[in-house]
């Protein structure tokens, strides 16, 4: 299904100035960070995700709406490069920072690590590109802004996790979607992504809907917080250290933790692995984010 919304997006002709930059070192260490938080590793019982999506591939559709939306050069990198600074396992670090409400803790090191990529700098430096450009992406208001507007990292959060996690997208309604996006002038006088048909941006606003359920259930907080503990205590006992979140990939972590002879961590590692819903107990963070949205109607919200 991600192939096929790839292809709307038109991945197929995918514009000869972004091969380079799909080749960098800090963006290829995306393609092991999961989509969902480090939850592909997480019990079966729970998570039964349609298929594995990662990090790279969101920040390429990122990319990819940018572009088809506005043929802009270089909010279109800066849109490929806008989640560089996810760390393994990326919100449950948020949750481990307790930073449920707006999960933004780890935005942080994104300038650290776009100027500490050789690669990159030498792409953009060919392309004329100053490099504040692609670290400041909240300037461009089509690729993030506050909820509940629509952005192109928001609506491609909603399509992934309609594909993989809720299910309730097929592919019918992603072609819909994707080519009834447009840019609108909103309240603000900004840039927005929009709709041009009622219908599907009442669509859109129905599974995203879905996603804020699934997002405050007990089983998802707590695998959350589950995987957060695990983390802390790999941290805390000095097998990885805080920054190592931002340069290893979730894959070499899980070896790493596993490997160790540590009867506290194995244990928790278990029960994240293995844990059955039935089992899961009751728990309820009431500050967790709430993924409101409200779509603009051919520039107009529609409640």
């Amino acid at each position: 299904m991600f192939e096929f919304y790839l292809k709307q997006l038109g991945y197929d002709n995918i514009p000869e100035f972004l091969d380079k930059y799909l080749k960098v070192p800090s963006l290829i260490r995306l393609k092991n960070v999961g989509y969902f938080c480090g939850m592909d590793y997480a019990s079966k019982d729970i998570y039964d995700f349609e298929e594995l999506i990662s990090r790279y591939d969101h920040s390429l559709s990122v990319c990819l709406i940018t572009y088809k939306l506005t043929k802009d050069k270089k909010a279109s990198i800066a849109g490929l490069f806008h989640d560089i600074a996810t760390p393994c396992f990326s919100h449950v670090i948020d949750y481990m920072n307790e930073d449920y409400e707006k999960q933004e803790s780890t935005e942080a090191y994104t300038e650290k690590i776009l100027r500490s990529d050789k690669c990159l700098l030498e792409s953009l430096k060919e392309d004329n590109i100053d490099i504040n450009d692609i670290i400041n992406f909240k300037s461009y208001t089509i690729i993030d802004n506050d909820r509940p507007k629509v952005c192109a990292d928001r609506i491609d959060g909603v399509i992934l996790s309609g594909i993989c996690w809720t299910k309730n997208l097929n592919k019918s309604n992603i072609k819909d979607i994707v080519n009834d996006m447009d840019i609108f002038k909103n309240e603000e006088d900004e840039d927005e992504i929009g709709f041009k048909t009622y219908d599907i941006a009442k669509k859109v606003l129905d599974v995203s809907k879905s996603i804020d359920i699934y997002c405050h259930t007990k089983e998802d907080n707590y695998m959350m917080e589950l995987l957060a503990k695990i983390t802390k205590i790999a941290i805390n006992k000095k097998y990885i250290s805080y920054d190592d979140l931002y340069f290893y990939n979730e894959e070499e972590l899980f070896k790493l933790f596993k490997s160790k002879e540590d009867i506290e961590l194995n244990n928790y590692i278990k029960k994240f692995e293995t844990i059955k819903k039935k089992e899961v107990p009751d728990i309820k963070l009431s500050k967790v984010k709430i993924r409101n949205l409200n779509p603009l109607v051919n520039g107009t919200r529609i409640k």
